[in-house]
């Protein structure tokens, strides 16, 4: 017994040892991120970034909309664009004007460009904030956790701008 503990000590600094050696170091925590941009979700004019494909049964429920929204620095449509906002949201209340969102915020500028964050939750579009979840990402943001804080700026029916401010753990 006692020389199998002796082996099973030397064993394991031995892969300490070699992790070290080699360069691989376990996954150290990761600093958080916050990001912050303005999405611009335009279904009319010359060239809309989101599309309704689904008309639901009765008033918006049901309403299926595909989206590849440009995400900029500041409000204006305007302003650098930093990414694109890639999904769909479900208006999935048969009373209430409440959404399901399904995105991929995918970065195009910035130390994170090539990086993607995953986006799911419910919005309650007549709630001053919503809170979606981050639940995964790619790159920089690969099995990354979190949230979003999402809030309309402007809406000019059927097109919106909303400030997203996302709160991403790597």
């Amino acid at each position: 017994m006692a020389s199998s503990s002796k082996l099973s000590s030397a064993f394991a600094l031995a892969v300490v040892v070699l992790l070290l050696a080699g360069g691989v170091m376990p996954a150290a925590e990761a600093a958080s991120a916050h990001l912050h941009f303005f999405m611009h979700d335009t279904l009319t004019g010359a060239a809309p970034t989101a599309v309704q494909v689904v008309n639901g049964p009765r008033s918006h429920f049901g309403d299926t909309i595909v989206i590849d929204d440009v995400l900029t620095a500041a409000a204006s449509r305007s302003s650098a664009a930093v990414g694109r906002a890639k999904g769909q949201y479900v208006w999935a209340s048969s009373g209430n004007p409440e959404l399901l969102v399904t995105m991929e915020v995918v970065l195009t500028s910035g130390p994170f460009a090539g990086s993607s964050v995953t986006v799911v939750g419910r919005d309650d579009i007549a709630a001053p904030v919503r809170e979606l979840s981050v639940v995964g990402g790619t790159g920089e943001f690969r099995m990354a956790s979190g949230y979003v804080l999402w809030k309309t700026v402007s809406l000019d029916h059927p097109n919106a701008i909303l400030e997203l401010d996302v709160y991403v753990n790597p």
